[in-house]
C-alpha cells in the first residue's frame, strides 16, 4: 500500500499515526460516533490491511462505538521491525492512545485470529471493561505444530504468543467466539484456551458449523456480540 493511500469508509475516521521507540511509523483508523457506548481497541487478523480490516471494524461502529483499529508493523502503510516484542509494545502505545481519549471502563480489547494473542497479553497488563476474542488459539507455537496455513514459516519459529498464559493474569471479562468448522485455528485450541481462563467472568460462543472468516454469517455470534456489549 502507498503512503499516500486515502482511506474511505462510510462511518466518519480520522487517520493516525503513532511512533515507536525506535522510529516506527505506526497506522491507524480511529472510527469516531457522536455519542459512543465506548471504544473498541481492535486488533485483526494476519490477512489484509487497514483498507479492509476498516471495512470489518464498521460492524462495531454502526453498533455505536468508536472502534481504533491498528496496523501491525510492515503491514499497509505502518513501518519498523516486525517482531514478538513489538506486537506487544506496539499494542500498548494504543491503548496508552485510547486512554487519552476514554476512561479505561470505556474500553473493550477485541482481538480476531492473529490479533488475538496480542488482546490478550495487553489485557494481562490493563484493566479494560472486556477482552473479546474470534477464532483465537491457545498459542500459536502450539497451533502451528499442527497447521497454521496463514502465517509464514519464519514466524513459526520467532512468534509463540503464548496466549492461555496470558489469560490467566486477566481481570476482566473474558470472550470467545469460535467456529466447530475452523480449519486455520481449530476449535479445539479455542476450546482449550477458554478452559485454561481462571477468571470465573467467562463466556465462550460455540457457533456450530462456524470457519474461520465468516462467524458474522451466524445468529450465535450476532446475539452473543449484541448480549455482551449490552453488559458494557
Amino acid at each position: 500500500m502507498s503512503s499516500n493511500h486515502s482511506y474511505d469508509f462510510p462511518q466518519p475516521f480520522k487517520e493516525v499515526f503513532l511512533s515507536g521507540s525506535d522510529g516506527a511509523k505506526l497506522n491507524a483508523i480511529h472510527f469516531q460516533n457522536n455519542h459512543p457506548k465506548g471504544v473498541l481497541l481492535y486488533f485483526h487478523g494476519n490477512a489484509g490491511d487497514l483498507s479492509r480490516w476498516g471495512d470489518i471494524a464498521g460492524f462495531f461502529v454502526d453498533k455505536n462505538y468508536d472502534v481504533v483499529v491498528m496496523d501491525y508493523r510492515t503491514y499497509g502503510k505502518s513501518t519498523g521491525k516486525l517482531s514478538e516484542k513489538a506486537l506487544y509494545t506496539d499494542a500498548q502505545l494504543f491503548y496508552d492512545y485510547v486512554l487519552e481519549n476514554y476512561g479505561e471502563d470505556q474500553i473493550i480489547l477485541y482481538g480476531r485470529s492473529l490479533g488475538s494473542g496480542i488482546a490478550a497479553q495487553l489485557a494481562s497488563k490493563n484493566v479494560p471493561a472486556q477482552l473479546i476474542m474470534e477464532t483465537p488459539y491457545y498459542s500459536l507455537l502450539d497451533v502451528a505444530k499442527d497447521r497454521f496455513p496463514f502465517l509464514p514459516v519464519s514466524w513459526l519459529l520467532k512468534y509463540k504468543i503464548p496466549s492461555y498464559d496470558f489469560v490467566t493474569r486477566v481481570t476482566c471479562p473474558i470472550t470467545i467466539f469460535h467456529g466447530t468448522d475452523d480449519n486455520v485455528v481449530p476449535y479445539d485450541s479455542g476450546k482449550r484456551l477458554f478452559d485454561s481462563i481462571s477468571n470465573n467472568q467467562k463466556k465462550m460462543f460455540t457457533i456450530k458449523g462456524g470457519e474461520h472468516n465468516n462467524l458474522i454469517q451466524f445468529d450465535t455470534y450476532l446475539n452473543g456480540i449484541d448480549e455482551i456489549l449490552k453488559t458494557n
